[in-house]
């Protein structure tokens, strides 16, 4: 299993972890209007997904907003963010920061995704930091579980392998 820590402290992840070739686990996390959002959704789509603890915090608003920014550039590729916010702070932290091309959920009701993609922290109930690429047929292309959660993941990394999915 993946070891991650959190402040420069150990933490335990739940789930398994996930590799490049494995078959990406459906999951259903929540819109920011409440709605039930599945994997299903974007059947036959790459997906780039982000997973941040909080939006609402220095690295992971960064990382969200650079995603955000890339969007354009990558054509057809879906890019989703996933945290354990509440959908509401979500809009309004998408709102305030004019956040419009990634597709933001939240894992907060049941921890789906969190469990199904091995990045649920157990002692705090918030996601690790991550980003899976998976490809049209939903195989995972590329898998980064950042060290410490505190810290940013490979941009230009994820961004290359996100172009060369299909």
């Amino acid at each position: 299993m993946v070891q991650v820590t959190f402040q420069q402290e150990a933490v335990t992840l739940v789930g398994n972890e996930l590799k490049v070739g494995d078959q990406a686990p459906d999951f259903t996390v929540l819109s920011n209007d409440l709605k039930e959002v599945s994997s299903k959704d974007y059947e036959g789509k790459v997906k780039l997904i982000s997973v941040v603890p909080s939006v609402d915090t220095g690295v992971c608003s960064k990382q969200t907003k650079r995603f955000n920014d890339e969007a354009e550039k990558l054509d057809n590729v879906n890019v989703l963010t996933i945290s354990m916010d509440l959908p509401f702070a979500q809009a309004r932290w998408r709102e305030v920061n004019d956040v419009k091309n990634v597709d933001l959920f939240s894992d907060h009701r049941n921890a789906d995704f969190g469990e199904k993609y091995g990045v649920l922290i157990k002692e705090l109930r918030l996601l690790a930091r991550a980003i899976f690429i998976v490809d049209s047929e939903d195989k995972i292309t590329y898998v980064e579980y950042v060290d410490e959660v505190t810290d940013h993941p490979n941009y230009d990394e994820a961004l290359a392998q996100a172009k060369k999915a299909k």
